[in-house]
């Protein structure tokens, strides 16, 4: 398993170019899961448990497309789910974080607990389930998901020619600030409801930046310098803001 070192405030444009080349190989989600009922619960879970263990966004979103995957593919009992879970978070932290921060078993059983999770994991069936994993995504994680676009779109999200509420901005660095607050609600937002699956990654990233526009009242929505950044007008993204925005 290659790990690849990922550093959030020093994002390349070579890395979002391999991502978008990776997006287009990304398997199609058909929502096909028998278990898809109990999605937001297990989504919510994965939150709750990378926050505890302060993962990034992307281990975190990784994990929970991982879940998303595999539950479109296997009729497995939620015994299992749970277990599957903690795995697919284990594996996605592997591959996003630095070795010292991937959790502990320990630290993940006592967390379990905490959640009212009665699921004791061993390390021997936890290894059994990431080679599970592993096989079934043919041993590539790369797999792109908004997480691993919103900083890179963040550094253009707002110009000095932007108004807001029809005035100019005074303080860009604050403005900046309120923005990716905004941006990362709406990105966490959007993994509640596997409808935006049906939207690519990069396109999730760039309506997160989109919605917080409109919500700031920043004008324009959307600037000639992010459509050329992300490559999608707002036709493109008008479908995926409608949803985050209602």
């Amino acid at each position: 398993l290659h790990v690849r070192p990922w550093s959030l405030s020093n994002i390349k444009s070579s890395h979002v170019r391999c991502d978008i080349e990776n997006e287009l190989k990304l398997p199609v989600y058909k929502a096909h899961s028998p278990q898809i009922g109990m999605r937001r619960y297990f989504t919510d879970l994965l939150t709750v448990l990378s926050s505890r263990c302060n993962l990034c966004p992307t281990a975190r979103h990784l994990a929970i497309y991982l879940l998303d995957l595999f539950m479109d593919h296997y009729d497995i009992t939620v015994k299992q789910l749970h277990v599957i879970s903690i795995a697919c978070l284990l594996l996605a932290s592997k591959f996003e974080e630095k070795e010292d921060r991937v959790p502990k078993l320990e630290q993940l059983n006592n967390l379990a607990y905490m959640c009212n999770v009665n699921v004791v994991l061993n390390k021997k069936d936890l290894l059994k389930m990431e080679l599970l994993l592993l096989e079934n995504f043919n041993w590539n994680l790369c797999l792109p998901t908004p997480a691993h676009y919103i900083d890179y779109y963040l550094f253009a999200s707002v110009g000095e020619k932007d108004l807001h509420n029809g005035w100019p901005i005074t303080s860009l660095t604050k403005v900046k600030a309120f923005l990716e607050k905004y941006a990362y609600y709406f990105l966490d937002f959007s993994v509640q409801d596997y409808a935006f699956l049906n939207f690519r990654p990069s396109l999730i990233a760039a309506a997160c930046v989109c919605a917080s526009r409109i919500c700031m009242q920043i004008s324009p929505s959307w600037t000639t310098q992010l459509q050329l950044l992300t490559c999608y007008s707002w036709e493109h993204l008008a479908q995926c803001i409608e949803m985050m925005l209602m």
